[in-house]
């Protein structure tokens, strides 16, 4: 097994979505995420894109690559928001800007 397939069945797991659900929101078919979640399929990038935006993680944490060990930032929490939310907004942001990045699509 892989350790992206590991990342989505865990991701999964910590969820609150059935395999079903998933499939669901997610609009990838249940065999084809029934056979990439016991290891008999590689996600694809676009596939990986949406199970991390359905079970609330980003696609760095799913494929163990990414930006969140490059960034530093400095923020104060106001309205009663958390700091947690708060970083994990900011990674979502930082991921697909360096997504955009890769894919040579130019800022506006």
């Amino acid at each position: 097994m892989s350790s992206i397939t590991a990342a989505i069945n865990s991701a999964l797991e910590h969820s609150t979505l059935s395999q079903r659900a998933l499939a669901e929101k997610t609009g990838i078919s249940q065999p084809t995420l029934n056979r990439i979640l016991a290891g008999a399929r590689e996600a694809k990038l676009p596939e990986i894109i949406l199970i991390a935006d359905a079970t609330g993680c980003t696609v760095a944490q799913l494929t163990g690559t990414g930006v969140s060990e490059r960034v530093e930032c400095v923020a104060r929490a106001t309205n009663g928001s958390g700091m947690d939310t708060m970083r994990q907004r900011l990674l979502h942001f930082m991921e697909l800007d360096a997504y955009l990045d890769d894919q040579a699509i130019p800022a506006p």
